[in-house]
């Protein structure tokens, strides 16, 4: 998992150098509405710039105009914020190939930065096309991919092109493969995995390929009510897959097989409706009565999740989980964090996910957390900066996690 190339491989002085990054960003009224996936390219940009003579050029998608070019989705407010973060100018092309963006990169003074034009308004690019990859080849001497997240796209910026230049793994590629490397090949134990989300069915391949890897399985989310609802549980109006009773059941049967501790909510706040205005209950245990939509995990089931993450910390959980009887749990050496445990953009119902933030922040051992609302509720609880690894990578990170091989890291393999 760790066998990438490193800057360190290439001789970057003097150099011009194409770097894949994810400004993937929201924008609002023009502007860049959140940062973070600017700020953390930062470091490798300016590893780069650090290289006496060396020149950067930027690449990036925006959004899906589908190869079509669309007004609002140019990287412009981008290349504007990533000048105020770098205290120095970032020079905007008209597009990301051509003569007039070839003109530009070849008259790059040293220590210049220029950002490209928003590759996906070429359809070339998610195409993985290689006459264009050798277009953006063209316009550098070596290529640093820096965008996890969009590792797992076999596309022209993050994979072929790597085919035409001396290539390497960025700074936030090389952290992010390793981390997650790590936490599939050698975790501390315990290893505890909370999966939230909506669907069971968008994480079956990561359940499967997790299971045998960990200690503790913590299900959260409307997901846990297919499970409940596969174990014979009255789950109301909840969010349910049907059709994936029979597999649910199957990966419950295969943790009790491979003796994983598989808890289940043990109760739930069970709303009207999924409305911030709602009338809303705390269940007694697992059920929820016909009518009631689960919402949130209960706070018995809270107080069971923090326990079995914390340092010392021992979760009982009193009577059946999800079919299996509630035990003790040690302390966690890892911890892996992916989905929100309820309605987590309805604040009434963000209670739980912001529960699972601040234990996973508190616990003592190896901490990875992945997924937009993961993320965004360790951000709102502030507790961002206590945990091991963030990962920026939702798509990817569910990849690598179901143990797939990414495009994007493939090409920066030694």
């Amino acid at each position: 998992m760790h066998d990438v190339r490193g800057m360190e491989a290439l001789d970057l002085a003097g150099r011009r150098v194409l770097v894949r990054v994810d400004f993937n960003v929201p924008l609002a009224a023009g502007a860049v509405a959140d940062d973070t996936r600017i700020r953390a390219a930062l470091p490798t940009i300016r590893a780069i710039l650090a290289q006496p003579g060396a020149r950067v050029v930027l690449m990036s998608h925006l959004g899906r105009p589908k190869g079509a070019r669309r007004a609002e989705l140019s990287l412009a407010p981008v290349a504007a914020r990533l000048a105020d973060l770098l205290g120095r100018e970032v020079e905007m092309a008209p597009d990301c190939v051509g003569p007039e963006v070839e003109r530009r990169a070849a008259s790059l003074a040293p220590g210049a930065v220029l950002l490209l034009e928003n590759l996906r308004f070429h359809a070339a690019e998610e195409a993985g096309d290689a006459a264009f990859a050798r277009q953006l080849a063209g316009l550098a001497d070596a290529y640093v991919n820096d965008a996890f997240g969009a590792a797992h796209r076999a596309h022209a910026s993050t994979a072929t092109v790597a085919e035409y230049l001396p290539s390497a793994a960025g700074l936030l590629m090389e952290r992010e493969v390793a981390a997650l490397g790590d936490l599939l090949a050698a975790p501390r134990r315990p290893f505890v995995a909370i999966v939230g989300g909506a669907k069971v069915s968008s994480k079956v391949a990561v359940f499967e390929h997790l299971l045998p890897k960990v200690d503790s399985m913590l299900i959260g989310g409307a997901m846990a009510y297919t499970f409940l609802a596969a174990g014979g549980t009255a789950v109301g109006n909840s969010l349910v897959e049907p059709d994936l009773y029979v597999t649910a059941d199957a990966l419950m049967r295969r943790a009790e097989q491979l003796g994983v501790r598989f808890l289940l909510p043990c109760d739930h706040v069970a709303a009207e409706a999924v409305a911030e205005d709602a009338a809303r209950t705390v269940t007694a245990g697992a059920e929820i009565v016909d009518g009631g939509v689960g919402v949130d995990i209960g706070p018995r089931t809270v107080a069971a999740f923090k326990a079995a993450v914390a340092a010392g910390g021992t979760a009982v959980v009193n009577g059946p989980v999800g079919g299996f009887a509630g035990g003790a749990v040690g302390a966690a050496g890892t911890v892996m964090w992916n989905g929100p445990m309820g309605v987590f953009e309805v604040a009434p119902f963000a209670a739980g996910t912001f529960a699972v933030a601040e234990a996973v922040a508190a616990c003592g051992g190896t901490t990875v957390v992945g997924g937009g609302d993961s993320v965004a509720a360790l951000n709102a609880a502030g507790v961002a900066d206590r945990i091991s690894h963030v990962s920026t990578g939702g798509g990817a990170s569910l990849e690598l996690l179901e143990g797939r091989e990414l495009p994007g890291v493939a090409a920066l393999r030694e």
